[in-house]
This record gives C-alpha cells, structure tokens and sequence, in this order.
C-alpha cells in the first residue's frame, strides 16, 4: 500500500539514521563528500530540501561549516529531531512541502537535498528547479545527491507501477505519497537544464545513489 509522505516518514523516525547509512550503498561516503561541497563560511546562507533528521548537517558542522541553514521536510518529527541534534545552529525550519514553500530570490549561495526528489514526476520537477533557481544568488550551486536507474526503461516501468498503484488505491492526484520514481542521470541533467541552469553533472557515484551539481 503507498502511504502518504508525511506520515511514512514520521511513523519511520526511530532508527531512521541507522536504516540510511546501513542500508544504503556508500551513505557513509556520499553524506560527506556531498557536504564537502557545500560552502562553509557563516556569511553563506544554504536551504536544505528534504532535510529529514539532518544526517547530511552532521558531516557538515562536524566538518566545520557554519553557514546559516534553512531545512524544509513534511514530517514534523523529523525536524524536531534534527533540531534535537542541533540545538544551537543557526538553522530555521519549514514543516511543509517544498513545492508549496516560497523560496525567494537571490537568497542561498547553495542548495542541497539528499535522497529525497526521486519521488517526482518531470512536471513537478521542471517547477522546484525553476524556484530553486531563482532562490540562488549569481554562481550559487544546487547540490542533488539521490537514487538514480540506470535505464530509461526501468525508469519508465517504477514510473508506470507508481500510477497504477495510485489509481488502484484511489490516491487524488496532488496528494504527495512514498513512491520511488527515479530518473536516470542523464534525465536528472535536462531537467535541471530546462529549469534555467547553466550546466549540470554527475560527479561520483555509489551502487544507485550518485551526486550531480548544478550551477546557477
């Protein structure tokens, strides 16, 4: 059965850190190197979309960052438990849907978000990354680390499965549920394109999940 968004990840929240770097191939290596990128200064400001517990913020600080953070995700236990770990961070926080937040103009000099867009159809997708854009100050950088295919054809079979599953359980259209749908990598790059990015690309990858960088 596909659950709603919010809720299969907060009914998740006990051992939900220990579940990402244990059952995800290379989530110890690519939470780091993800965050390595990232700028570090404190006059830098950084949205974080799908920010979840905040594993990622953890390499981060513990690395030194200190920019100023803003963390959207739908599932408020999962912000209150990174602001359990954070308790004296400058980071503001949004429970809602990142497509419904809005994200400004010329605000962040990065944004970033860890396995958490291959749930979105192209569509959806084409409009966050407009936002997301426009939200970064000249030369800001989007930092996308996610599960990716490595076929157009088993992307378009999960895509396929999704909707067949949503029309079997009756589930309207607009309501956000936990289904993977992800992209290939080379899909991932012309969406980011459309949305207005000067150029995009994969930079290192581990089993499904690999890291592609935009540039404003």
């Amino acid at each position: 059965m596909l659950e709603p968004m919010d809720s299969f990840f907060s009914s998740r929240i006990k051992g939900y850190d220990e579940h990402m770097l244990r059952d995800i191939e290379g989530a110890a290596e690519f939470y780091p190197f993800t965050t390595s990128l990232l700028p570090a200064d404190q006059s830098c400001r950084i949205l974080d979309l799908g920010c979840g517990t905040g594993l990622e913020l953890e390499y981060y600080y513990g690395s030194g960052g200190a920019a100023s953070l803003t963390c959207i995700d739908l599932s408020r236990e999962m912000l209150d438990a990174l602001i359990s770990k954070f308790p004296n961070k400058d980071i503001k926080t949004f429970c809602a849907s990142y497509f419904d937040v809005p994200l400004g103009e010329d605000i962040y000099d990065a944004v970033v978000s860890v396995e958490s867009l291959h749930h979105f159809s192209e569509e959806t997708k084409q409009s966050l990354y407009r936002k997301v854009h426009g939200a970064l100050r000249d030369k800001g950088i989007f930092v996308i680390t996610d599960y990716f295919v490595s076929s157009e054809e088993e992307e378009l079979n999960m895509a396929e499965e999704a909707l067949r599953l949503r029309a079997e359980q009756g589930i309207p259209d607009g309501v956000l549920i936990h289904a993977d749908t992800p992209f290939t990598i080379q899909h991932e790059i012309s969406v980011l394109l459309e949305g207005g990015f000067s150029r995009a690309g994969a930079l290192k990858s581990w089993g499904s999940t690999s890291v592609i960088l935009a540039e404003k």
